[in-house]
């Protein structure tokens, strides 16, 4: 059997791992996943990249922005595999930018020894063994996607130890037409309920009090399932869990939400009244060019029916502006439905051409001055949005998750309420502590003194 000319000194002495994990909270389980298989077979997490002799890096490719960052964290990091600079043996390339790209990377990159996709990544253990014996027979192992991860796949948690990420399933069904999500990740395919409770039994019982669900589309979980697996019953196995306080739920579509997951959020204890909803516009002629399969004016109505029925609630969304064919008309909508809606975090993505999406075909390109232009009237109308929502807090005692210390300052204490996911939306800075010490992970009562335009302030109680 032919193999490739692989540098036999690149038997791994210490077993040391670098490890960094590119764009969204997904990409970060499969690392931890990753990291779970290694750390069975005897590799040990190091913080310094010069210490390394295996360096993974996790990449993303969603958008133009992030394929450049992965680019340049692969070049940085490449650095280490002269003996000037580190101790790297093995400069692995995983995550979408590898399953999109494996070919032109390989020619472009000779220094990668290894890519993998995102349907391999579980793999990565037998492929260092490969590589380490001289045995790989190629660079690149990407497939059509089909693996995902369940309850008995190792996993190492790299979050704070009080939260984790759920991925409830991989891939999606859906052919929106700015998103390449579906090519690098497959079609849809849910783990079942009693695997994701037992993945948060595991994970409450090292101390997870917070569980944050994940996919790519969480409200078509478990259509590729039986019926006794379906969001419903996943939010009541997950209450059981004990010692978990809150579940929030995030990539929900508008058009799926039924009266039973909105009376569920309502009425339980432990699901955070939040909820991210990607809506992405409120012109018709833009969402049906993007192939959203609702109007503006159904988005609308299921945006009043969660006020109307979870009182409080706190809204996340995502929004496109520039997309091909958007006129001064279709923004004005947008912009009326954001303020009309009144979400209380809103992420606003420029919309940039992806190859090998359909809109990537679409006419009628936005020029890039009036997409920023067009960014910035959004940006300041939700900035003043989220600052009249946030004095609804004033006055209110609020439960929060001690994070630690103010990254400014040691004298203030950050946190998060129920209505802040991690890494995403704004803090609670607690800055008189009654006399009492906190530590990591620790649910305290605050009573919220001073709002900020994205974060609370507030005394202990």
């Amino acid at each position: 059997m032919e193999t490739t000319n692989v540098d036999t000194a690149k038997k791994f002495v210490d077993r040391t791992v670098y490890f960094t994990s590119l764009g969204c909270s997904k990409n970060l389980v499969d690392a931890q996943v990753m990291l779970g298989h290694m750390g069975l077979n005897g590799f040990e997490v190091v913080t310094e990249e010069n210490k390394a002799e295996v360096i993974v890096v996790n990449t993303c490719s969603f958008i133009e922005a992030a394929k450049q960052e992965s680019i340049d964290m692969i070049l940085d990091l490449a650095d280490y595999k002269s003996e000037d600079h580190g101790v790297c043996k093995a400069l692995v390339v995983s995550g979408c930018m590898a399953q999109r790209y494996s070919r032109e990377l390989e020619e472009s990159m000779p220094e990668v020894d290894m890519f993998i996709g995102t349907g391999e990544y579980n793999k990565i253990v037998p492929l260092l063994t490969a590589l380490e014996d001289n045995k790989l027979e190629k660079k690149s192992f990407v497939e059509v996607p089909r693996f995902i991860h369940t309850e008995f796949d190792p996993r190492m948690n790299t979050s704070p130890f009080y939260t984790a990420w759920l991925k409830i399933s991989e891939g999606c069904n859906r052919n929106c037409t700015f998103c390449i999500i579906p090519t690098l990740r497959g079609r849809l395919r849910s783990r079942t309920v009693e695997s994701l409770v037992k993945e948060a039994q595991t994970l409450s019982e090292t101390g997870v009090r917070e569980l944050n669900l994940i996919s790519q589309d969480l409200s078509d979980y478990g259509v590729d399932l039986d019926e006794n697996n379906n969001l419903f019953e996943l939010l009541s196995g997950l209450e059981t869990v004990e010692d978990v306080d809150w579940i929030r739920l995030f990539y929900f579509y508008p058009d799926e939400l039924t009266d039973e997951v909105i009376d569920k959020m309502a009425s339980s204890t432990k699901i955070c009244k939040y909820l991210d909803m990607p809506v992405q516009h409120f012109s018709d002629f833009i969402l049906k060019r993007m192939n959203r399969k609702i109007t503006g004016e159904k988005i609308m109505g299921r945006i009043e029916r969660l006020r109307e029925k979870i009182p409080g609630i706190v809204l996340r969304t995502s929004i496109i502006v520039g997309f091909p064919g958007e006129n001064e008309e279709d923004f004005e909508k947008l912009l009326e439905g954001v303020k009309k809606a009144r979400f209380n975090h809103l992420g606003i993505f420029r919309y940039s051409d992806e190859e090998g999406t359909p809109a990537y075909r679409l006419k009628d390109k936005v020029p890039q001055e009036v997409i920023d232009e067009r960014f910035d009237r959004l940006f300041e109308a939700q900035k003043e949005i989220a600052r009249e929502l946030n004095q609804e807090f004033l006055g209110k005692t609020i439960e929060v998750l001690v994070e630690g210390t103010h990254e400014d300052t040691e004298l203030l204490i950050v946190g998060r309420h129920f209505g802040q996911a991690p890494d995403i939306d704004g803090k609670v800075i607690i800055n008189d502590l009654n006399g009492k010490e906190l530590k990591q992970g620790d649910l305290v009562q605050v009573e919220v003194s001073d709002v900020l335009d994205f974060d609370l302030v507030g005394r202990l109680i």
